[in-house]
C-alpha cells in the first residue's frame, strides 16, 4: 500500500490526480426518435467518451493548508456526531428518530441538486404514502436509499453499492428494471436526450463500467487516507464513471454517507453534507470537472466547505428540533410516565404529522393505544389535527414541521 498519501508539497500547488482517458466513437441520432431533421443532423458524428484513469493506489501529495483545512472539517463533523449524541442522550429514543430527519434533511438537499424540492410537510405525509408530491414521493425514495447506505456502511464493496440503487430506484416504476444493475448503455450529463455530442461529460462506455467500480470500491477501502480526501476522490470517480442509467447523483451522495461511517468520522447520526454542496452547485460541478481534467483540489475544497457547513447547521438542526421536543416534554409533565403519550413523542422528531395507522404499524401500538396517544398529545396542544374528519385523521407538529421547513429555505437562499 501506498505509504506517502499525506506528504505535503508547496500550498500553491494543485492537487494532481490522474486525469481521465478518451476514446473516440460515432453516434447517429435515432432516426425513429422524436427529433427534428436539425437535431438529427448536428447530433449525429464524432464523440469521445472517457476512460475512468485508476486511482486504487491514489497518492495525493496534499499541500499544508489544504492539510489543515481537511483535519478541520472532520473534526467539526466529528464534533457534530457527538453534540448530537451528547444533545439528546447516546441512549435516548429521540436519537435515531433525530438521525432520521437528519438524512430526510440531507436527501432532499441531495435531490434538490437535481431540482427536486419538497416542503417539510409534504416529505411527512410521504411518508405516511398520503402524500400528493411526486417530488415528496422521490425524496422519500431517497432517504430508503441513505438508509441502504447506513446499513451497508461496514460492507463498503460493490454489491452494497448496488443494494443502495436498487433502493433508490425500486420505488420508481419507470426504472424499477434499472434498479440495483450496472447500466448497458451510454450515459452523459448534457441538455440533449439525442446526442452525446456536446455534452458536459460522456461517461465510460458500458463494458468498462465493472473493471472501474472494482477499481473505486479498492480505493474505498483503503485505510490510509484523511477521510475527506477519500469520500471527494471517490465521489468525483463515482460520477465520473456514471455506472447506472439514472440515479448515479443520489447514489453517490449516499455513498459518502456509507464512508464516513465506514470509516468512524460520523458513529451516531448522520450529517446533511450534501446541503452544503447544494450552496454552491456552480462549484461542485466545476470542481467535478477539474478532477476529470487532472486537478482534485477543488473537490476536495467542495467537501471540506460542505462538511464545516454540514456540522454548523447539523448542530442548529439538533439545537432546533431538541427545543421542540423540550417543549412538548414540558407539556405532558402532568402526564404519568406509562401513559402513550410518551411513546410517540420521540417519533415526532423524524415525523412531524401521525396517523393512528402509522403508530400501529411503525411503533407497534394497538388501534385503542394509538388513539389515545394521539388525544392525549392533541389535548396538551402538541398535536393539532388538519383534516376535520371523524376518519383517517391525520395529526402535525406545527413547531417541527416549521423548523425543518426554515432550514429548507436557509439553504436556498445560501
Amino acid at each position: 500500500m501506498v505509504s506517502d498519501a499525506k506528504r505535503t508539497v508547496d500550498e500553491s500547488t494543485p492537487l494532481p490526480v490522474p486525469p481521465v482517458g478518451w476514446t473516440q466513437h460515432i453516434w447517429t441520432v435515432n432516426p425513429d426518435g422524436p427529433y427534428s431533421r436539425a437535431e438529427r443532423t448536428r447530433g449525429s458524428g464524432p464523440y469521445r467518451s472517457s476512460i475512468p484513469a485508476s486511482i486504487t493506489e491514489y497518492a495525493p501529495a496534499l499541500p499544508s493548508d489544504l492539510t489543515a483545512d481537511i483535519e478541520e472539517a472532520a473534526q467539526a463533523l466529528a464534533e457534530f456526531d457527538s453534540h448530537a449524541a451528547a444533545t439528546l442522550g447516546a441512549q435516548s429514543p429521540a436519537l435515531g428518530p433525530m438521525s432520521s430527519v437528519l438524512l430526510r434533511t440531507e436527501s432532499a438537499s441531495s435531490s434538490q441538486i437535481e431540482q427536486i424540492t419538497a416542503g417539510a410537510r409534504q416529505l411527512a405525509l410521504a411518508e405516511l404514502d398520503e402524500a400528493q408530491s411526486e417530488n415528496a414521493r422521490l425524496v422519500v425514495a431517497n432517504v430508503r436509499a441513505m438508509e441502504a447506505a447506513l446499513r451497508l456502511a461496514e460492507q463498503l464493496d460493490e454489491q452494497s453499492i448496488l443494494e443502495m440503487h436498487a433502493e433508490l430506484l425500486s420505488r420508481h416504476p419507470g426504472w424499477a428494471s434499472h434498479a440495483g444493475r450496472y447500466r448497458s448503455e451510454l450515459v452523459w450529463v448534457g441538455t440533449s436526450a439525442a446526442s452525446p455530442r456536446g455534452a458536459g461529460h460522456v461517461a465510460p462506455q458500458a463494458d468498462l463500467v465493472p473493471g472501474a467500480m472494482k477499481n473505486l470500491v479498492e480505493f474505498l477501502r483503503r485505510d490510509d487516507l484523511p477521510v475527506l480526501v477519500q469520500a471527494a476522490v471517490g465521489h468525483a470517480q463515482f460520477e465520473t464513471i456514471h455506472p447506472f442509467a439514472d440515479g448515479n447523483g443520489r447514489t453517490g451522495r449516499a455513498l459518502v454517507h456509507a464512508l464516513l461511517h465506514n470509516k468512524g468520522t460520523l458513529r451516531h447520526t448522520t450529517a446533511p453534507v450534501s446541503a452544503g454542496l447544494l450552496r454552491e452547485t456552480e462549484t461542485y460541478f466545476a470542481a467535478l470537472t477539474a478532477f476529470r481534467e487532472g486537478d482534485a483540489r477543488p473537490i476536495v475544497e467542495s467537501f471540506t466547505r460542505a462538511s464545516r457547513y454540514a456540522a454548523r447547521s447539523g448542530m442548529t438542526l439538533v439545537d432546533d428540533l431538541a427545543r421542540q421536543l423540550a417543549i412538548a416534554e414540558e407539556k405532558l409533565s402532568n402526564l404519568r410516565p406509562q401513559a402513550a403519550a410518551w411513546r410517540v413523542l420521540p417519533r415526532l422528531v423524524s415525523q412531524p404529522i401521525l396517523t393512528a395507522r402509522f403508530l400501529v404499524s411503525r411503533v407497534g401500538l394497538n388501534e385503542v393505544t394509538a388513539q389515545r396517544a394521539l388525544q392525549q398529545l392533541a389535548a396538551a396542544g402538541i398535536l393539532e389535527e388538519r383534516t376535520g374528519m371523524r376518519r383517517n385523521r391525520v395529526w402535525q407538529h406545527a413547531g417541527i414541521l416549521g423548523v425543518l421547513d426554515d432550514y429548507a429555505e436557509q439553504l436556498r437562499r445560501g
